[in-house]
């Protein structure tokens, strides 16, 4: 007669705790069938108030001592880089550990996206050993989850494109306009209500948040503007007479488009107005 492998025991223990968790907080739990598992082990919809939400993560869990690190727990990413980064629907890692019976989580997609911007090959899902998944924890488990997965909805998915693409995140008031050069490169122009001032973030400047003004704008003659022509490195000299924003250069099409945020966003800077 075959044997059971032990793995497949502790494996089951990690999904029904973890479901029993859930399920005990009338949240709804799908489980996805071992021969279709892709990464992903439950399907996970949040309730609120006894009414479901149209909140959906999807959840890896893995169960046993051999995720435990130094920091807590791992979880490899293998091949599921890509569809844990790049789907719609978010995807949370859970580790059980058998000695303890205790639950564990991170946000795979979080993470996955962080270490793209750095531009770093991520191989495992760090899991803290401070993010305990139990009853006490699981509201705030939920509320974290349910807001991160709201990113994603109507209007604030463009923000939430944009703000992971330059490695920040944009309140629900900000002012964010877009814009791509002749080179295929990102401009973002970011705008808080009440600041006397705006951010530029540029993909070829590595998304180094520029603080720029208005007044700050040059149409052309910017650098000469403000530095003598033999102060300029060599290679500026080139474009001592082009547009700039402070010390950044622009070509006419982004500074035609700088000045026509500045105005778009000018109520966003009146202190009367906020």
């Amino acid at each position: 007669m075959a044997g059971v492998p032990r793995s497949r025991r502790t494996g089951r223990a990690a999904v029904n705790c973890l479901r029993a968790l859930l399920e005990r907080h009338d949240h709804i739990v799908q489980e996805v069938d071992g021969q279709n598992d892709f990464g992903e082990d439950l399907y996970v919809t949040f309730t609120d108030g006894g009414q479901t939400t149209g909140d959906v993560v999807k959840v890896q869990v893995k169960g046993g001592k051999s995720w435990r690190r130094s920091y807590g727990y791992g979880v490899p990413v293998a091949q599921h880089s890509e569809t844990w980064a790049n789907g719609n629907v978010p995807v949370i890692c859970v580790v059980y550990d058998p000695d303890n019976e205790e639950l564990y989580w991170a946000n795979a997609t979080v993470q996955l996206l962080q270490a793209r911007r750095e531009r770093v090959v991520l191989k495992t899902i760090r899991v803290p050993s401070e993010a305990l998944l139990n009853d006490a924890s699981l509201p705030n488990f939920v509320s974290q989850v349910r807001h991160y997965v709201g990113r994603y909805r109507g209007n604030r998915a463009l923000l939430t494109e944009l703000g992971e693409m330059a490695g920040v995140e944009f309140g629900t008031a900000d002012l964010v306009l877009h814009f791509i050069n002749v080179h295929g490169e990102d401009l973002i122009f970011w705008q808080r209500r009440g600041e006397d001032f705006a951010t530029l973030l540029h993909s070829d400047l590595d998304w180094d948040p520029q603080r720029i003004t208005p007044d700050m704008l040059r149409f052309s003659g910017g650098l000469t503007a403000r530095y003598e022509l033999d102060e300029l490195p060599e290679w500026m000299r080139a474009f001592a007479n082009v547009p700039t924003v402070g010390d950044v250069i622009l070509d006419d099409d982004e500074a035609t488009w700088l000045a026509a945020c500045f105005s778009a966003s000018r109520w966003a800077r009146d202190p009367d107005y906020n």
